[in-house]
């Protein structure tokens, strides 16, 4: 069987995740919150308009950085969570390939992103087509000149490590970072999709 990308977003869209009495959900090995996409991409903007101009890779580095970290373990929480197992884990055959088409089914299920892996090449290389993201709301206040999607970037990068990394690491000292992500299209930027480049990580 080979990965039904419409039954898993059909079947994991139906999974319940409720908060705790303090809006905490506890889920997949992690803490988070479910909060209004204009929190983080108000968040994001202010940090990064509150900096001068030269200092803004940095911010926005920062801010993929922190995706990366929460792709990463909570990556690892999904992937490895009975839901997925459940749904995704009889159509899985090519290892570790069809887990992140896998993953990616339900990152689009969930309300992340509306996107899929449309080039991979094992160990090397990947590239993921986002057609719709929280991120790109931000068009409704013009065209940005650029990339804004700091979420995907990271989270694309951090789904390669626990695919091509090596063993996960819950204290994140190794296995993470070893790809990085660019963002090369965006619809915050005009572009009809966001487009991210998942590579080794040199440095």
């Amino acid at each position: 069987m080979t990965i039904d990308r419409k039954k898993i977003i059909e079947e994991m869209s139906k999974v319940k995740i409720l908060g705790n009495e303090e809006g905490m959900i506890p889920v997949f090995g992690v803490y988070v919150q479910q909060l209004p996409a204009a929190i983080w991409n108000g968040f994001a903007r202010r940090m990064i308009n509150s900096v001068p101009e030269h200092l803004v890779p940095a911010a926005e580095e920062l801010l993929i950085n922190a995706a990366h970290e929460c792709g990463y373990h909570t990556g690892h929480g999904i992937i490895t969570s009975e839901e997925f197992k459940t749904v995704v884990g009889p159509m899985l055959e090519k290892m570790p390939e069809d887990v992140l088409h896998g993953a990616f089914a339900v990152f689009t299920a969930w309300g992340w992103a509306k996107s899929e892996v449309t080039e991979l090449i094992p160990n090397q290389k990947m590239v993921v087509r986002a057609y719709d993201y929280y991120e790109s709301d931000i068009i409704s206040y013009g065209k940005t000149n650029r990339p804004a999607a700091f979420m995907i970037t990271g989270v694309s990068g951090a789904f390669m490590d626990l695919a091509y990394g090596g063993p996960y690491d819950p204290k994140g000292k190794t296995g993470i970072y070893t790809f990085k992500c660019q963002q090369t299209k965006g619809i915050e930027m005009g572009d009809d999709y966001g487009e991210f480049v998942v590579t080794r990580n040199q440095a």
